[in-house]
């Protein structure tokens, strides 16, 4: 004898499979009260990314997970198979040290962000190295270390040094001109006050 459709439906409606797919269907909205969550920094924030063929001279460019400025950009033609490629030649922006890529043109690459900052210089620690600066709203800062005194020692950083030191024995009033990138700050030139 055969079964009538509501025979059929109320028997499936019962089977351990239509129970699980209706609890899949159901939404869930139970959360645990207490649950804490860690804040984590991806570092994302540091870069951008960028295609690689935007990059020109003059720009910034990571590699090797370093802020660099690129001094050369060389492009080859595509090949039989392959992507045009960028031969980018850089300098880190904090040690100065020459570093090369090479980026398929169309590929995404990451670019850093680089904040540049002036900040009226008004003492110097000799024991510690340590300048005391004022920014832009007068608020002081007193964690801005003498490059001479920074690990490695970025290149030119004893004149630098000895240029801020002279202007402060002088009681010029000048600024340092601070770089920041992927969370380092260093100070890279100095800035006298115009009247």
């Amino acid at each position: 004898r055969g079964t009538s459709h509501n025979e059929r439906q109320s028997a499936f409606q019962s089977s351990p499979r239509a129970v699980a797919s209706k609890a899949a269907r159901q939404p869930r909205y139970a959360m645990a009260e207490d649950e804490e969550f860690q804040q984590q920094d991806s570092g994302a924030a540091e870069s951008y990314p960028q295609e690689a063929g935007q990059i020109r001279k003059g720009g910034f460019i990571m590699i090797k997970g370093r802020p660099c400025k690129v001094i050369d950009v060389t492009s080859s033609k595509t090949g039989k198979h392959g992507h045009a490629k960028c031969h980018f030649t850089a300098v880190d922006i904090f040690t100065g040290k020459k570093v090369e890529d090479l980026v398929p043109a169309s590929h995404t690459t990451y670019s850093p962000f680089v904040k540049k900052t002036e900040y009226q210089c008004i003492d110097l620690d000799k024991e510690d190295g340590f300048l005391t600066v004022l920014d832009s709203e007068g608020n002081t800062r007193d964690d801005l270390k003498l490059p001479d005194r920074m690990q490695p020692e970025p290149p030119g950083a004893s004149e630098l040094s000895t240029r801020i030191a002279d202007l402060l024995k002088d009681e010029k009033d000048f600024y340092v001109i601070v770089q920041a990138a992927c969370g380092t700050e260093q100070i890279m030139d100095t800035k006298l006050m115009t009247a």
